[in-house]
């Protein structure tokens, strides 16, 4: 496990969000999670969705949990308790799987139910350089405390026509929680994944992103690439399971440019 450090302000908490389902928000999270990790970084992976996809894709295996994020959520235990190592990635989880879809009923009725997991989160910030969160599709109540834990919102998302309607509605939604939740609350940058340069409409689309959002979108562009569709089966980030590949080495400059830009807030 991460040893402290001394500052909890350096710590950045980033989810990982759109309300469009399919679009590499587990694969985004999972890769740059190990890739910052390649990069010396302590990084903390939080599962906000009830599939547990990023759980077992990080190696942990969600049936046999002693603890997980739900019980973080109702307070029956702690972060530094729950979580797990994922020993190929080389970062922390903190592990869900369906049990965690009860969480929306029980915290409805809890006071400060939307920031239930900052509090959990500051416990153990000094421990970790990122906090990574993988949110649910859906803007539910598990997906607001995740934005209300978070100093930014990294967007994947692919360059097809109806992705810009999602992109729209989401940038809408950080708006309202930045106004209402969470005045820290900022969008740190577009990525564009699973891109297929040969198709014009994904060209078109990724121009017209760069013209809008200018420097918020990445530089990195993630090639659409079997070995990164593969790496989950294996329990394997996919910047582990096949380090050469084009997916990998598109996260780990990505990961690289994450660090880049955070320093630039600083």
């Amino acid at each position: 496990m991460n040893k402290p450090s001394s500052d909890a302000r350096s710590t950045r908490v980033f989810c990982i969000a759109n309300q469009k389902g399919g679009v590499g928000k587990t694969t985004t999270t999972i890769n740059l999670a190990a890739g910052l990790a390649t990069l010396g970084k302590r990084v903390l992976l939080i599962d906000l969705d009830p599939q547990g996809n990023a759980t077992m894709g990080s190696g942990v295996d969600k049936s046999t949990l002693q603890s997980t994020l739900y019980d973080v959520l109702i307070g029956d235990t702690t972060i530094e308790q729950a979580r797990v190592p994922s020993e190929a990635g080389g970062y922390d989880v903190l592990p869900a799987n369906r049990e965690l879809s009860g969480a929306e009923i029980d915290l409805v009725n809890m006071q400060e139910r939307e920031r239930q997991l900052k509090s959990a989160i500051q416990a153990v910030a000094t421990q970790y350089d990122f906090v990574l969160i993988d949110c649910p599709p859906t803007l539910s109540l598990l997906t607001l405390n995740g934005l209300a834990a978070a100093h930014g919102v990294i967007i994947p998302m692919q360059c097809e026509y109806f992705a810009l309607e999602g992109l729209s509605d989401l940038v809408n939604t950080i708006k309202r929680v930045h106004r209402n939740i969470n005045a820290d609350l900022r969008e740190i940058g577009l990525l564009r994944v699973m891109f297929d340069p040969r198709i014009t409409l994904q060209q078109q689309v990724s121009a017209q992103l760069e013209s809008h959002f200018g420097e918020k979108v990445f530089k990195t562009v993630v090639p659409r690439n079997v070995r990164l569709a593969e790496a989950p089966s294996y329990g394997l980030p996919g910047v582990v399971y096949d380090k050469g590949s084009r997916g990998a080495q598109a996260y780990i400059s990505f990961s690289a440019e994450v660090v880049k830009r955070v320093e630039a807030m600083d």
